[in-house]
């Protein structure tokens, strides 16, 4: 495998973990929050945080390789300015996750659980970010909150290996340009293959048939509700024409 698909594959992996973390960040207070669901963020960000090193050992060996091409680094910058976007995203929802569960501690609740409609495990998504079949659960029951001070430490950590990023590699993010267009990478059907660092799917393509079907329903529901409305406006012009002619 080449540098750059190589490079590829772990920021794929990367921006995946990241986004299942957020899924889980999201029913944190919830009344789908539990000790199960604080044990899975924790080793999902942690799962983040090593591909993340991954990443900056590997784009940092190739930016400060002198003998690649023009393309192959402008390819890499632009990988750069990827990756480090996925990790400011990290390191906001890391601090998100600190602050909620702050507000809502599970093991001595000083507030109520947020009613926001969630409900259901948050097991398959955290499954997925660790590429696993099934969840392992083994934390302590004081998870919730023993866990609070160990994240604090980690998002230190994360904005420290931000700067050393910066110091240690110049890339402007304006003096990247784009391949794709915005949104192109959703509509990919490229697989990657296999990965050392754990690929992981978030979510299924609908079937292209379910999404032509609803848009000729739709189409359908249109034309009724107009026929409706110019027929509504008929009757009602008769109508408004014998009390007017009575």
């Amino acid at each position: 495998m080449g540098g750059t698909d190589e490079c590829k594959t772990m920021l794929d992996a990367l921006n995946k973990v990241t986004a299942c973390y957020r899924h889980l960040v999201i029913a944190l207070g919830s009344t789908s929050d539990s000790q199960n669901l604080r044990e899975e963020l924790k080793k999902t960000r942690k799962k983040a945080q090593e591909l993340a090193v991954a990443n900056r050992h590997k784009l940092t060996e190739l930016l400060k390789d002198k003998t690649i091409s023009k393309d192959d680094r402008a390819e890499y910058e632009r990988l750069w300015v990827l990756f480090t976007s996925s990790m400011e995203l990290l390191e906001v929802d890391m601090k998100r996750s600190l602050e909620i569960g702050q507000e809502f501690p599970l093991k001595v609740p000083t507030r109520h659980l947020i009613q926001t409609g969630m409900t259901g495990s948050t097991t398959t998504v955290a499954a997925r970010a660790m590429s696993c079949q099934n969840m392992k659960y083994d934390a302590d029951s004081n998870i919730d909150t023993a866990d609070l001070k160990e994240l604090q430490a980690e998002i230190t950590q994360v904005g420290q290996m931000m700067e050393e990023m910066e110091m240690k590699v110049q890339v402007a993010p304006w003096a990247v340009e784009a391949k794709q267009e915005a949104g192109a990478e959703l509509k990919s059907t490229l697989s990657v293959g296999n990965s050392s660092v754990g690929v992981i799917s978030i979510c299924d393509e609908e079937p292209k048939d379910e999404i032509n079907e609803g848009g000729d329903n739709n189409g359908m529901i249109t034309c009724i509700a107009g026929l409706i409305f110019i027929a509504i406006v008929v009757i009602a012009g008769v109508l408004g024409y014998f009390v007017i002619g009575g």
